[in-house]
C-alpha cells in the first residue's frame, strides 16, 4: 500500500501539536507521530516540544539508534515547504482539565507513595493488636 505524500506546509503542520495529533518536522520531512506518542521512550512531552519548528536538532541531540532512525519511515507523511518554518520557538504545555490532571499516571504513583507505608503501617499495628497477650 502507497501512502500519498506530499509538500506540507508550515501552517498545516502547526495544526498537528496535541497528543491526540501529533506532527513534527525533522530534516525536512513531516511524520505523523500520533500512533507513537505513547510509546516514545523519552514521553510524550519530549514529541510535544518538538511540534512547532524544525524539530531536527532536537531529535539530533537525543542520539537515537540505527532501529529508531529505520522506524521513521513508518511515519513519514511527506515534505515540508521550508520558507517559512521557524527554528525554534517556546513550548507551552495543552492545557489540561482538572479531572484528567490528577488521573495521570504520575499522580497515581505519588498517590501510592504516600499511602502504600501507611497501609504497611496500619497493618502492623492491627497484627500487634490481635497477637498481644493479656
Amino acid at each position: 500500500m502507497t501512502l500519498h505524500r506530499k509538500t506540507h506546509t508550515f501552517e498545516e503542520v502547526l495544526k498537528h501539536n496535541k497528543t491526540e495529533d501529533c506532527w513534527v518536522i525533522i530534516s525536512g520531512k513531516v511524520y505523523d507521530l500520533t500512533s507513537f506518542i505513547e510509546e516514545h521512550p523519552g514521553g510524550a512531552e519530549v514529541l510535544l516540544a518538538a511540534t512547532g519548528k524544525d524539530g531536527t536538532s532536537d531529535y539530533d541531540a537525543a542520539g537515537h539508534s540505527d532501529y529508531a532512525i529505520e522506524m521513521m519511515e513508518k511515519y513519514y507523511i511527506g515534505k515540508i515547504d521550508t520558507t517559512n518554518v521557524p527554528l525554534t520557538r517556546i513550548y507551552t504545555p495543552p492545557e489540561q482539565d482538572q479531572h484528567s490532571a490528577y488521573m495521570t499516571s504520575e499522580y497515581v504513583i505519588k498517590f501510592l507513595q504516600f499511602l502504600f507505608p501507611l497501609l504497611i503501617l496500619g497493618l502492623v499495628f492491627a497484627v500487634r493488636y490481635y497477637t498481644k497477650k493479656e
